[in-house]
């Protein structure tokens, strides 16, 4: 499996960080939180795998992914999608500062081709991340929206939020940018994959899907 092509990223990288100021200089409360999280899901039955991903936070740092928490489907998630679900945490997907350009890799099971998604979470929204959520946390603690949930559905379509805390709905964010492309477009994606021999469906999917018309639902 072939993960990263350092030359073609590094200036890719180098140029989305030059779009936008760091949040260095701002004001933040001494209690904010020392690292983000990001998680990626599918909706129920749908399934897709993340196998990189290239960040810049919002200090401009770089973090490069080769291994990441799994990418599970989420039962509740059918149809279309909704602001209560989340996927789980894990141990690998952090960074010390709010995430503001991400770039991944992903297998789409369902859609049987590889995706490369660009992504580019707004100015206010990372602002958002620094300030103490209206809502207490499940022990009653000052919380922040520091865990960002990702959702990849067929045809590769991308849903972004960041976790509300504790009974708080997640937030839905509009991303300022969200690109995703396949085939013969694919740039630092190209060849980064973990079904080098093909794509087949589960027994889950394949009664998921069963007389059912693609895409499965609105996403």
């Amino acid at each position: 499996m072939e993960i990263i092509r350092v030359v073609w990223l590094l200036p890719l990288l180098t140029l989305t960080a030059c779009q936008g100021k760091s949040l260095s200089g701002t004001t933040v409360p001494n209690d904010v939180p020392t690292e983000w999280t990001f998680n990626f899901f599918t909706p129920n039955a749908l399934p897709a795998v993340v196998t990189f991903a290239a960040i810049l936070d919002a200090d401009g740092k770089d973090y490069r992914f080769n291994t990441l928490n799994n990418t599970p489907d989420l039962p509740g998630v059918i149809g279309e999608w909704n602001d209560k679900d989340r996927a789980p945490g894990g141990y690998w997907n952090h960074v010390k500062r709010p995430p503001r350009h991400i770039i991944f890799c992903w297998d789409s099971i369902i859609d049987k081709k590889v995706y490369e998604t660009h992504l580019t979470i707004s100015k206010p929204d990372l602002e958002k991340m620094l300030r103490p959520s209206e809502y207490r946390d499940y022990r009653g603690k000052t919380a922040y929206y520091n865990r960002v949930q990702i959702g990849l559905a067929p045809e590769g379509k991308v849903a972004v939020w960041l976790q509300g805390s504790g009974s708080e709905p997640n937030y839905r964010v509009t991303p300022s940018v969200l690109q995703t492309v396949s085939g013969v477009k694919l740039d630092i994606c190209k060849g980064v994959t973990r079904f080098s021999n093909g794509y087949e469906y589960g027994k889950d999917t394949e009664d998921f899907i069963k007389g059912k018309k693609y895409p499965y639902g609105n996403w």
